[in-house]
């Protein structure tokens, strides 16, 4: 067959994606470039926000509009929270949860064989799957390793734990033979994911440092962290990641609000005060590192001052970036059946307000950078008159052409302007 592959969410799923193309690689079936030209479509599920349930449903109506004929199989996270009362996995033709990814290529041809629909959702396992690595690297310029799956935090607000289980961490061996499998396949920089990435080696003894390590005995040139919890992160680690030589000052240290009050709601298990330490350590130990965050707005019961104090919280850490996004109400999590819900409304003038804080303090750390000598990797060429790649911050950097490609080389990089939220340089060694 000729599978075409969409995925929703994180870099869990990305990652996630690419096991799914190994698999149906292995089985003698191709890659297809567009849903026209698809026999299969492999759709990877998230289901963070209510949002992304909808774009799945819609996604689902182009497919079967513009190839009828197409299989259509779903997987992940979707299908795992919500079951066959799902009206995604009704519409679907194959549907898998997040523990069975890996038999969903033989579902899908035993789907072509007897056309006979398929579900197939098991509950998740305690332990972390042990056939789960990737054979080669994926085509990109940065390699992904996820270490950890599932979260024990149970935040009022979030429906992951119901879908992707208990948390668990992969075998430290286990991370340096794929570490290894990547730095052969020519990356420079991987990327260490997981759901709940700050909670790795929970009951085994090791930590998110010891992670760390093992991947940078592959011999990669440096390694950069997914998103954190601010709950697992202590001093103690912090000072021992300073000590690892390839390690990206780049921490996306999830907030949610700067409101300690409505952290307390959200079942979050920090305060403003706490977030605020810990991103004074980092700045200690990592002079001009970036740190990035999550920032929620519109949780239930959150008042006007609630949302100035976020607010003011947030122009005072002073964000290299965020991610602003509104409360999504998801049935089945105590949030949900709050009756203090947040209009729409509200909520999206709130959200625009805190995006414009966010762009000030992004700009003016862009602006900080400038005079300043970068290591970046670049990556595949977009544009014909411009190089770019991602320095060890993770900002956008944009070199003029000069030669036919640098995908995948590193360089040095003085930085001479920032614009519309990247920066411009020239490279000074390659």
């Amino acid at each position: 067959m000729n599978v075409w592959f969409y995925t929703f969410g994180c870099k869990v799923n990305q990652y996630e994606t690419e096991l799914l193309k190994q698999n149906f690689e292995r089985r003698g079936h191709t890659f297809a470039d567009s849903v026209a030209s698809a026999d299969a479509c492999v759709i990877n599920t998230c289901t963070v926000t209510a949002q992304s349930d909808i774009k799945l449903r819609q996604l689902i109506r182009r497919i079967r509009r513009e190839n009828p004929e197409a299989v259509v199989a779903l997987c992940g996270c979707h299908p795992q929270a919500h079951g066959d009362v799902s009206e995604a996995v009704k519409e679907a033709d194959v549907a898998v949860g997040t523990e069975n990814k890996q038999r969903l290529s033989e579902l899908v041809e035993n789907f072509v064989e007897t056309r006979s629909k398929t579900v197939e959702i098991e509950p998740s396992r305690r332990e972390y799957p042990a056939l789960e690595a990737l054979i080669h690297g994926s085509r990109k310029t940065r390699g992904i390793i996820k270490i950890q799956d599932g979260c024990d935090r149970f935040c009022s607000y979030c429906i992951i734990p119901y879908a992707r289980g208990r948390s668990r961490s992969k075998p430290l061996d286990a991370i340096v033979q794929e570490a290894k499998t990547l730095a052969e396949s020519g990356h420079k920089e991987i990327v260490i994911v997981g759901i709940n990435l700050s909670d790795y080696g929970k009951g085994t003894g090791s930590s998110i440092v010891d992670a760390v390590e093992a991947v940078l005995k592959s011999g990669v040139m440096r390694v950069r962290l997914g998103s954190l919890e601010p709950e697992e992160l202590t001093e103690d680690i912090i000072d021992r990641l300073a000590g690892l030589h390839g390690l990206c000052p780049h921490f996306h240290l999830a907030l949610q609000s700067g409101c300690s009050k409505t952290l307390k709601e959200m079942r979050r298990k920090y305060t403003a005060e706490r977030y605020r330490e810990l991103v004074g350590h980092l700045r200690l130990r990592f002079p001009n590192c970036s740190i990035t965050t999550d920032i929620m707005v519109g949780f239930p019961g959150e008042t006007d001052a609630d949302f100035c104090e976020s607010l003011e919280f947030v122009k005072e850490i002073s964000f290299a970036d965020a991610h602003i996004f509104p409360y999504s109400r998801r049935n089945g999590t105590p949030a949900a059946a709050r009756a203090d819900q947040i209009s729409e409304e509200i909520k999206a003038k709130r959200a625009a307000i805190m995006a414009q804080a966010v762009e000030a303090s992004r700009d003016a750390f862009l602006n900080s950078l400038v005079g300043s000598v970068q290591q970046v990797i670049f990556e595949r060429e977009k544009a014909p008159d411009f190089h770019q790649g991602h320095s060890d911050g993770y900002q956008l950097v944009k070199v003029k052409r000069f030669t036919d490609t640098l995908f995948r080389e590193a360089g040095y990089v003085r930085i001479t302007s920032a614009e519309n939220g990247c920066l411009w340089g020239e490279i000074i060694q390659r």
